[in-house]
């Protein structure tokens, strides 16, 4: 007869801050991303097993979602306010819009994956079984 095993809470508000951060949600050392939103296997400082994420489409969501909750206030204000060109208005919107969303992107993707890991999701709170010695 096996006892049910007692997993440790994982910390949810450090794991995000440190998915934010694109680190390793359980050492907070080790990069998480591999390249601009590629997860690592694994961390290569603690091993923690990375590959379990399954983000999909759901960190650019929020990031279309937060940016364009910023920027359309943000735009309306300044065409009614300044009244500028429109050609230059449009231009460094666009150029805006295409510079948060890359820079919150990968952020997303880390809290994502972050939040998985603290969650247990997705594979995240397996435990490997305990192999016995032939003896």
């Amino acid at each position: 007869m096996s006892m049910p095993q007692t997993q440790i809470e994982r910390p949810l508000k450090q794991a995000l801050k440190r998915g934010w951060r694109r680190r390793c949600p359980n050492c907070g050392s080790g990069p998480m991303l591999v390249s601009y939103l590629k997860v690592r296997p694994h961390c290569s400082v603690c091993s923690e097993e990375l590959h379990h994420q399954r983000a999909d489409d759901g960190p650019a969501y929020l990031t279309i979602l937060v940016v364009g909750h910023l920027m359309a206030p943000t735009l309306l204000m300044v065409f009614v306010r300044y009244q500028p060109d429109p050609l230059l208005l449009a231009t460094a919107f666009t150029v805006g819009c295409v510079g948060l969303s890359l820079y919150l992107l990968p952020r997303f993707k880390g809290a994502f994956v972050a939040l998985q890991w603290a969650k247990r999701m997705h594979g995240f709170g397996i435990v490997p079984p305990v192999r016995k010695s032939a003896s």
